[in-house]
């Protein structure tokens, strides 16, 4: 039998015949979820244009540049994605209609009323990643003064994202621990007001100044940060590993090992995606 013609409906869907599933490919689970945050734009009644596509496929196109880390100008269009620019500007309009942030909370909703946050710690952390161009970046202090970028996590007790925040490279990391536990939003989903702040905080020494330590306690959070000078083996790494991992998460994500968008905002909406989507497979191992 011939093989169909480019594109199939299945290939619409990030599926290619013959390679079966592929990471890039829409749940109908996330699908459900993410539909209903997407901004509608009405179409002219006189002079309509060409029909867009579908936004289903788009996000295939988005997700297949995040996984693969390829240029928005090498994307594939027999595969259905459309474009690289189509993809592109519908990711630009999502980031600023806050589709992002939104989805997020949603699947943190939907774990905290299954208790599955952790909410009786959070741990912070960064990790540097090389930058071409653009804003948000600086001449990077591990990597022989190269400009790169900071991708700055902080995450529950299990290591779900609760926010995440880009600065350049030369940043110090305390200038952004208030900043993180600032991020994290209202999440509902249990009885009674929405949690927004953990009960403890646990960082490693480059986190180290009291006066940080004491806005922390402003907040009714119990710090628990490393001192500089003090012997390895304090036992916060038994707690602080979960931030490690959700850094091999992201950066499993291949355009998140380099940055080479200019924009900062286009970087933090591939920053902001991909903590949605590590946030949906915690969702989706309670099945």
């Amino acid at each position: 039998m011939d093989r169909p013609s480019w594109p199939c409906p299945r290939q619409e869907l990030g599926v290619v015949p013959g390679m079966g599933t592929s990471p890039w490919i829409v749940s109908d689970d996330l699908w459900e979820r993410m539909e209903p945050l997407l901004p509608r734009k009405e179409r002219r009644f006189r002079h309509p244009g060409r029909k867009p596509l579908p936004d289903r496929q788009v996000l295939c196109g988005i997700l297949f540049v995040l996984h693969t880390g390829i240029q928005w100008e090498f994307l594939p269009r027999e595969l259905g994605f459309g474009s690289g620019m189509t993809c592109w500007r519908r990711l630009r309009d999502w980031n600023e209609a806050g589709v992002w942030q939104q989805l997020h909370e949603v699947l943190l909703a939907e774990l905290n009323a299954a208790a599955r946050l952790d909410w009786s710690r959070a741990v912070i952390d960064s990790s540097h990643v090389r930058a071409i161009k653009g804003s948000q970046t600086g001449p990077s202090p591990v990597d022989r003064g190269r400009t790169g970028s900071k991708h700055h996590l902080i995450t529950d007790g299990h290591g779900t994202p609760l926010a995440v925040i880009l600065t350049g490279g030369n940043r110090n990391d305390v200038t952004q621990l208030m900043p993180l536990i600032d991020a994290i939003p209202p999440i509902r989903g249990r009885v009674g007001h929405p949690r927004h702040k953990p009960d403890s905080l646990f960082a490693d020494r480059g986190y180290d100044h009291d006066i940080y330590r004491d806005q922390v306690r402003q907040r009714r959070i119990v710090p628990a940060i490393a001192r500089r000078g003090t012997l390895h083996g304090t036992g916060l790494g038994t707690y602080r590993w979960v931030v490690e991992r959700s850094f091999a998460w992201l950066h499993g994500f291949k355009r998140l090992r380099i940055r080479w968008e200019r924009r900062a905002d286009m970087h933090e909406a591939f920053l902001k995606l991909a903590c949605c989507l590590i946030t949906h497979r915690q969702i989706s191992s309670l099945c």
